[in-house]
């Protein structure tokens, strides 16, 4: 029996939700909220009271000679942790190691930034070829206005060009010589756009649409470009900064140059008077 009414499918209690004109307030409190959130509470209390009475029972006479030798800065302790300290020769050739390490690293980095910006003018410019590639049957051309149709007629003469009969014929061929009237020109234009077929037309917008695809793709990739250059300039930047950190505390620890003490004093090297 206890194996049939496990298999019949029960009704499944789901939890209370907060309502909708409280849910500002956040999350419905329930009862295991409030279990962890005391548990937690007395259990801090608990050590607030252990610690107030070892203080409470601290015997003021009490000492050990590690009291002597140790420190406190703002009422926390600093103890050593036991490191050797070491000489001054041996730091000065650490930090002669930390400078040359640092001197690869820039180098390092300013070969990878040099190939970077080549690489961001190359594709720049393949960026210009390719937003101008739809507006390359526009350039060159040049209109010239003329005062009357004889004067157009006369122009076309002087260079051996023939003229038409029909001004819808044969004015598609001549759009980009100069001479041309303005309103020759729109209306072979006009002319050639309703002469296109279906198939042309759905050509044209297909090779837009690739256009744009491509246009976006690039201005991605370029701002991806631009962007790591800007990390390895930053990068360069602190490198470099740093080594004239260490080339400054080498020159400190050999007093060859001034500085300023922990208390905010100048002092400069003597030299010798000649």
């Amino acid at each position: 029996m206890s194996s049939m009414r496990n298999a019949t499918q029960r009704r499944s209690h789901r939890e209370r939700a907060q309502p909708a004109d409280r849910e500002k307030w956040g999350l419905l409190e329930k009862h295991k909220d409030y279990s962890l959130r005391a548990r937690d509470y007395n259990e801090k209390k608990k050590r607030l009271q252990i610690l107030r009475q070892k203080a409470t029972e601290r015997n003021p006479d009490e000492f050990h000679y590690g009291m002597l030798s140790s420190k406190s800065k703002q009422g926390r302790k600093l103890a050593d942790r036991g490191n050797p300290v070491l000489i001054q020769e041996a730091v000065k050739l650490l930090k002669t190691q930390d400078s040359g390490y640092l001197r690869t690293m820039l180098q390092k980095t300013r070969r990878a930034l040099e190939k970077r910006e080549q690489e961001f003018i190359l594709h720049e410019g393949q960026g210009a070829e390719l937003l101008g590639s739809s507006s390359n049957s526009d350039q060159g051309q040049h209109v010239l206005f003329v005062g009357s149709r004889e004067e157009q007629k006369q122009r076309l003469r002087g260079k051996g060009i023939a003229i038409p009969k029909d001004v819808n014929q044969g004015l598609k061929d001549y759009t980009e010589i100069d001479g041309l009237d303005p309103a020759d020109v729109s209306l072979a234009s006009s002319t050639i756009t309703k002469s296109k077929s279906r198939r042309a037309l759905e050509r044209e917008e297909l090779a837009k649409k690739e256009e744009n695809v491509l246009r976006k793709k690039h201005k991605k990739e370029q701002e991806a470009r631009r962007s790591k250059l800007t990390a390895l300039k930053a990068r360069e930047k602190d490198l470099m900064d740093a080594e004239n950190e260490l080339e400054l505390q080498r020159a400190k620890m050999s007093n060859s140059v001034g500085g300023v003490t922990k208390a905010g004093l100048k002092w400069k090297v003597r030299e010798r008077k000649k």
